[in-house]
């Protein structure tokens, strides 16, 4: 059967899904489930028809456990309901699911999988709350890529109604539910024909009506509880086979073997692994390298993880099979082995497999990304006599000593001829938005397959952005950061000039571009020896685009995105350069139409600025030896704080977090760190800053006042101070009258996120907007001034603007979005209150 083709996430392809089979779906907000809620409340909005031939009811409750209780109630009142939730979200609604589950209520709960909060938070994927609800009698459905999600979700619908056993259908956060692919999508014509509609009649007339009243909900004691709990034992008996005739329904449709559990790999296979999720296909691609070269390894692919179906997994396992590794994606500390591990554990028990050596291994906890590398390394693991009982991978735990070596880089094991391409962007830059719109134009307009996964720092706007897109020709399953592209661009000039490894994930003879104002001597100046010696050593075809000023000379302003959308298109060679032109064009016409000609036309002018403005850097010869990058500066402060900025913040912030071992957290373990480490970051991702002009300025104070990031500030002077600062400081006399003192505003370039809200605030235009690099010279000023320079008797009172702006903030370079007026509204009372506000 033939199905329309449509990029999307595998959020979408599960909102897709769950509106054909839903009457009402009753929501709350929480990464990274919301994308599902937000579709389905825009269909319904548009008045899109489910399968019933009507439009969703969507309500959006106060709580998780607000909507819980909507969907129960709705259940009661026979209405097929759906939630679609994560994490602590999913937590709150486990007394619910209890109820529902207990009542025998039909439903669905899609849950893009995610880290429950321990130590710390962690916005990420993992499985810990989905295993958290393993004992609520909610049965458990788990996909492997937005395909998967598309293809199998009905199975959890049409079996939930059938069967009466509601179901968790679950894939994993930000890998699956975010990650675009183009895939196959059900019509809802095929979705009703499947649905047992005797059964939904039944479930509706089985309904709490006040027509036909009936009582649930009661209290049993004792002498019955028991008894009246084994009653369900039937229905989880029966599920299994439900759900086979559902998937052997979607099977016959679309020509695929959907089962309880898939096996794949080599037949006579001794070493297999056992998961489910995302890894799955990182597994498969190790796998199709390693039995070409011969070797006997295979995996078991868990899609029915509740009811576990025992007979089920012997069947797929094979007969050869003498290792077998269990991986999770949770940690449940002090337990003998993580959830899938102790099923397949008790399986293998009751089966009387006692001569299999089963281990358990645990990855990819809070996103961790799990590369081929890591999966080699569970094959190399099982070659031993002896393998690990216990392991981790992705990390490297120096304490316990879990940890299994992994070789880097991997042999490749994408589908040959995938093209790689990977970017460097700023949160709110553009750059994300750009790269859906380039996998869109080439998903829509070629034959190639596409993959486009996004990257993301805890910064939101203004923090870094890693665009990882994929194209080829054949199938795509590479769920995993790119680390050997095709095409690497740094869309940031401060990601050079801070030492990002960026250029180092370019593949031998492949393209680094760099957005940037510089010449080649100031790119050789800016570049750190490492990244000059790799470029030279791997033959890299390194370009430059100063798509900043040519931004701004058209008329965009800071919206740098298009022009380098279209340098991509020029240098990566994924279509033809008129063609790509051609399809940008025609999105920008669609996208901007409304806005007028002008708009328009300025955006086609974005566009072929891309095409003509990448220019090639000629590569010294002396950049195979390059000298030695200068010893960086010395930090000074609190002791604690230095260390851990050293040891654990630095690394962190120039994305580099993967190579800290456990040992590095062993300080604390418990998730409490010291204040004060923002001081230190000095992130420079801003490409214009303030300067002050000590002529015009009223001394008011307003532009203080509205910095979010407290890195434009007030200071008076004494004569003693003012000599002992740096030579180039601006000062100038008091207003109304001279006094004693010398006033300055003193900017952190490093500091400044280039919201320009203080240019909109000053009334005589004291403050105008230069380039960053420009004001190097002003950072030790604004150094010194904080670390030397206290607030002066006789300043005005401290509830006017002007007099509270003298004070020190005690919320500085926090991680808020450039603009952000509620920071400065919380620096503000720190100013006003001090440290016991």
């Amino acid at each position: 059967m033939s199905r329309a083709k449509q990029s999307m996430d595998g959020n979408t392809a599960a909102a897709h899904v769950a509106y054909a089979f839903t009457d009402v779906a009753a929501i709350y907000p929480i990464t990274p489930s919301s994308p599902m809620a937000d579709t389905v409340d825009q269909w319904s909005a548009a008045g899109q028809e489910n399968i019933f031939g009507n439009q969703v009811k969507v309500v959006e409750m106060e709580s998780e456990a607000g909507a819980a209780g909507a969907v129960h109630g709705s259940l009661a009142a026979g209405a097929l309901t759906t939630t679609f939730t994560a994490s602590q979200g999913l937590l709150l609604m486990i007394p619910n699911m209890y109820k529902i589950a207990g009542e025998q209520l039909p439903c669905v709960f899609d849950v893009s999988a995610r880290t429950v909060a321990t130590q710390s938070l962690n916005i990420f994927g993992d499985h810990s709350d989905v295993y958290a609800c393993r004992q609520t009698g909610f049965a458990m459905l788990c996909e492997t890529n937005p395909q998967e999600v598309m293809d199998l979700s009905p199975v959890a619908h049409l079996a939930t109604i059938e069967g009466k056993v509601p179901f968790i259908n679950f894939f994993d956060g930000f890998r699956t539910s975010h990650e675009i692919q183009k895939i196959e999508k059900w019509d809802y014509a095929d979705l009703k024909e499947m649905c047992n509609m005797d059964a939904v009649e039944a479930f509706r007339a089985h309904a709490l009506n006040p027509e036909h009243p009936a009582m649930r909900g009661s209290h049993e004691n004792g002498d019955v509880f028991f008894q009246h709990r084994e009653a369900c034992n039937t229905a989880y008996n029966e599920l299994p086979a439900i759900v086979e005739k559902y998937m052997a329904k979607i099977n016959e449709k679309l020509g695929t073997n959907y089962d309880l559990f898939n096996y794949y790999g080599a037949e006579d296979a001794d070493r297999v692994i056992v998961a489910m999720g995302s890894v799955n296909d990182v597994a498969e691609e190790v796998i199709d390298y390693l039995t070409a070269k011969g070797e006997k390894v295979g995996l078991v692919k868990v899609r029915l993880y509740r009811p576990w179906v025992s007979e089920a997994f012997l069947k797929v396992l094979p007969k050869t099979a003498k290792k077998v590794a269990v991986l999770d994606r949770t940690k449940e500390p002090g337990a003998l082995g993580d959830p899938l591990y102790l099923d397949v554990a008790t399986t293998l028990r009751e089966a009387g497999l006692d001569t299999i050596v089963l281990t358990g291994g645990r990855y990819g906890l809070g996103s961790k990304d799990t590369p081929p590398s890591s999966l080699f390394a569970v094959y190399k693991e099982l070659e031993k006599d002896a393998p690990k009982s216990r392991f981790t991978i992705g990390i490297v735990d120096d304490v316990t000593n879990l940890s299994l070596p992994e070789v880097k880089p991997a042999p490749i094991t994408a589908a040959e001829g995938t093209v790689e391409c990977k970017f460097w962007g700023l949160g709110g830059d553009g750059t994300v938005g750009a790269n859906k719109n380039s996998t869109k134009i080439i998903g829509d307009h070629t034959d190639k397959y596409i993959q486009a996964y996004f990257q993301y720092d805890s910064k939101k706007t203004g923090g870094i952005t890693i665009s990882h897109l994929r194209f080829g020709d054949k199938p795509i399953r590479s769920p995993y950061y790119i680390n050997q592209a095709d095409f690497v661009a740094c869309h940031n000039p401060s990601y050079v000039t801070k030492g990002f490894k960026m250029v180092q994930d370019v593949k031998p003879g492949g393209v680094f571009m760099i957005n940037c104002q510089w010449s080649d001597e100031e790119l050789e100046h800016h570049l750190n020896a490492a990244a000059k010696k790799y470029i030279a050593d791997n033959n890299i075809q390194l370009y430059t685009i100063n798509a900043i000023d040519k931004a701004i000379e058209i008329g965009m302003g800071k919206r740098t995105n298009t022009i380098l959308q279209s340098a991509f298109f020029k240098l990566a060679n994924v279509m033809p350069i008129e063609e790509a032109v051609d399809f940008m064009k025609q999105a920008a016409k669609k996208s901007y139409g409304k806005k007028g000609d002008a708009v328009v036309e300025m955006n086609y002018k974005a566009i072929d600025a891309g095409v003509d403005a990448v220019h090639k850097v000629e590569v010294p010869a002396s950049w195979s030896n390059p000298a030695a990058d200068p010893a960086p500066k010395k930090l000074t402060g609190r002791p604690e704080t230095v260390k851990m900025v050293e040891d654990l913040m630095n690394p962190i912030s120039l994305m580099d977090g993967d190579s800290l071992p456990v040992s590095a957290f062993m300080g604390n373990p418990d998730g409490q760190f010291e204040h004060g480490a923002a001081a230190y970051e000095k992130r420079g991702t801003a490409v214009t800053v303030p300067t002050w002009n000590a002529e015009k300025c009223i001394q008011c104070n307003q532009c203080a006042f509205v910095c979010s990031h407290a890195t434009i500030r007030p200071f008076m002077l004494s004569e003693d101070e003012v000599k002992a600062a740096p030579s180039n400081i601006k000062v100038a006399d008091t207003k109304p009258k001279a006094s004693e003192y010398k006033y300055t505003m003193s900017v952190s370039p490093l500091d400044c996120m280039g919201c320009g809200e203080c240019i909109t605030v000053c009334p005589v235009g004291a403050i105008e907007m230069v380039p960053q690099e420009s004001q190097a010279d002003e950072q030790p000023v604004f150094d010194y001034l904080v670390a030397n320079v206290s607030k002066k008797p006789g300043m005005p009172a401290d509830n006017t603007v002007k007099g509270s702006q003298f004070n020190q903030p005690l919320l500085e370079f926090s991680g808020s979005c450039a603009g952000c007026a509620e920071t400065s509204y919380a620096r503000l009372i720190t100013q006003l209150f001090g440290e016991h506000m």
